[in-house]
């Protein structure tokens, strides 16, 4: 009779391939923390600099944006509101659709009209940032001159953006986050346990209403993922905002040209220097405490919404 092989020689050799396993995934969770660590005192050190030369108050209270002027003025609270105002709209706008295409996909579509339309939802994730910027240039720029010319037909005080505004990239940043809501919240979806839909229609409850107060309420921990990821994508984008937003520093208003904090690195990063260039990484810094902020107060919402659940 043949003596039976284990894939490990012994318990020595177990306990060696379990410590070396342990040893290899407590060195990729600490390169995480230290790639975090990393860029933060990277944008420290390169951001604070300038708040402190400038003045914190001229920095993020200032209107004025003048870096080429004599004397110079840096002031970006209207980019800071901009991306604010903008990013909270775009969610405003794409989490719903997102997350009923997510319903759709999930637990009313045909299998036949599912297999269509899942594979175009993953295909909007595939496509470069700048075709979404080029798409707006061409289709929606053109449209948002149309209205804009409409509404304030006759004002001697409205500049003109050529379409190039708040509204166009508030709705390109909408397109650009459902992808990652829908595919993320459809997962969550469908990670729901059977048994619960089930007792829940076996209680007389229609299909809606078991959708809407079971299956999603279950699901609620990753479909709030799905919302803090599309949210950074909003925050992050940087090229195809450029292109649709007119990238000028105006009060973000709907049919005014703006500046995000991201576009407003990218218009200028290759030609500063000096103090311009040190402002334009304090920023960037104000652009990752934003994300850091935005971060932390969703999941500890999340966390205390679960928490008064249970």
């Amino acid at each position: 009779m043949e003596n039976k092989i284990s894939i490990f020689a012994g318990k020595h050799n177990k306990s060696a391939v379990e410590k070396g396993a342990e040893i290899i995934f407590t060195g990729c969770g600490l390169l995480a923390v230290l790639a975090v660590v990393s860029i933060t005192g990277y944008m420290i050190i390169s951001g604070a600099p300038a708040l402190f030369q400038v003045g914190i108050t001229d920095i993020l209270f200032g209107t004025v944006w003048k870096p080429a002027s004599d004397p110079a003025s840096f002031g970006i609270l209207y980019v800071i509101l901009t991306s604010i105002v903008g990013t909270f709209l775009a969610i405003l706008i794409g989490v719903p659709i997102g997350l009923f295409t997510a319903i759709f996909l999930a637990e009313i579509a045909p299998a036949k009209v599912a297999s269509v339309v899942r594979p175009a939802v993953e295909l909007l994730a595939g496509i470069p940032s700048v075709i979404y910027g080029l798409l707006g240039v061409l289709i929606l720029n053109p449209l948002m001159y149309k209205l804009e010319i409409r509404i304030f037909e006759g004002s001697a005080t409205h500049q003109y953006s050529g379409g190039a505004n708040l509204i166009s990239a508030v709705l390109v940043l909408a397109l650009m986050i459902l992808p990652t809501v829908v595919n993320i919240s459809e997962s969550a979806l469908r990670a729901v346990p059977g048994h619960l839909k089930s007792a829940s229609l076996a209680l007389g409850a229609t299909h809606i209403q078991t959708i809407f107060k079971v299956i999603v309420p279950a699901a609620k921990s990753g479909i709030m993922a799905a919302i803090v990821l599309g949210c950074g994508r909003a925050i992050g984008e940087a090229m195809a905002i450029t292109l649709v937003s007119g990238s000028s520093v105006n009060i973000p208003l709907p049919f005014n040209s703006v500046r995000f904090l991201t576009t407003a690195i990218v218009a200028e990063m290759s030609y500063s220097q000096g103090l311009h260039r040190q402002v334009l990484f304090t920023i960037g810094l104000v652009l990752f405490v934003f994300i850091m902020i935005i971060n932390v107060s969703l999941t500890r919402l999340f966390k205390k919404g679960e928490a008064e659940n249970d």
